[in-house]
């Protein structure tokens, strides 16, 4: 495995090689997870191809009075996880290579899905994600590219920047990594005290038990996940949404069929997402 500090991936000597390039976006600090999307992006790579892994915390993205400065990093820790999980390059560019005028003038807007749940909580957040992302993807200029799907707004944002402005990478959804006891595995778990991350299950308890409320309507689903939520100490919401897995809009109450049930939280200073896939059936009236 290679690894690289500066400059776009042409100069890393990875052009010599015609496969297919595979790219795993993150901002370090890697778990399971991340190692989940590596392997995967792996197995999406053609036989000759390479995994790239980036690492860049993008300022654009924090808000103000967000974790910045204190967000966990440990490159060398990184990049050693990574040499056993099937990536051939790092790329950990500084951030005059990333924004080499300073902050960028030009920016990436997610329009509608970033003024939205995330949005609305962290306004700007997406737009910030979605100009880092546009940019490694010219740096790094992959065929495919591989996001975790617990961070479902951010990967609809990805998607839809795609499409709408014609770049030519696929975008795949990787399933989200859970720890044995439910809890989505995350960066930021790291921030949580033992008492903290017990409470930090209810996340996890609520979707399931809104899942297990999808015969009785969208009410019926967003009902039972709220009860988890009120029940728990030391947690809170910021949002608990079942939306449309293509608009971010909140499903009407007569809705069926595939929708995504998102929460947000504090748990403690620290704030945790998560979701839920759910097929939804129309509520029976009796």
């Amino acid at each position: 495995m290679r690894w690289a500090i500066g400059g776009p991936l042409a100069g890393a000597g990875l052009d010599a090689d015609p496969g297919k390039r595979a790219v795993v976006m993150t901002m370090g600090a890697l778990h399971d997870g991340h190692l989940e999307l590596v392997r995967r992006a792996r197995a999406e790579a053609s036989e000759n191809g390479q995994v790239v892994v980036t690492i860049f915390v993008n300022p654009l993205q924090f808000g103000a009075g967000e974790d910045l400065d204190t967000y966990p990093r440990d490159l060398d820790g990184d990049v050693a996880k990574l040499a056993g999980a099937g990536a051939d390059l790092v790329f950990a560019p500084t951030r005059d290579v990333v924004y080499p005028d300073g902050d960028p003038v030009v920016r990436v807007a997610a329009g509608h899905v970033g003024e939205v749940l995330e949005g609305e909580h962290r306004p700007g957040h997406l737009d910030g994600v979605l100009t880092v992302v546009l940019k490694l993807m010219h740096l790094v200029r992959p065929d495919v590219a591989l996001f975790g799907e617990k961070d479902a707004q951010q990967l609809l944002a990805v998607r839809r920047m795609v499409r709408d402005l014609e770049v030519s990478v696929e975008v795949v959804g990787v399933p989200t990594v859970r720890e044995s006891d439910g809890l989505a595995l995350s960066s930021r778990n790291a921030y949580l005290s033992a008492d903290e991350r017990e409470r930090a299950l209810a996340l996890s308890r609520s979707l399931r038990a809104g899942a297990a409320a999808a015969a009785t309507g969208p009410a019926g689903v967003i009902n039972a996940a709220r009860e988890v939520l009120d029940e728990a100490d030391g947690v809170v919401v910021d949002y608990l949404a079942l939306v449309d897995p293509v608009t971010v809009d909140a499903v009407a109450d007569d809705f069926s069929g595939h929708a995504l049930l998102l929460v947000a939280a504090r748990v403690g200073t620290t704030r945790l997402i998560d979701n839920q896939a759910i097929e939804v059936s129309p509520e029976v009236q009796r």
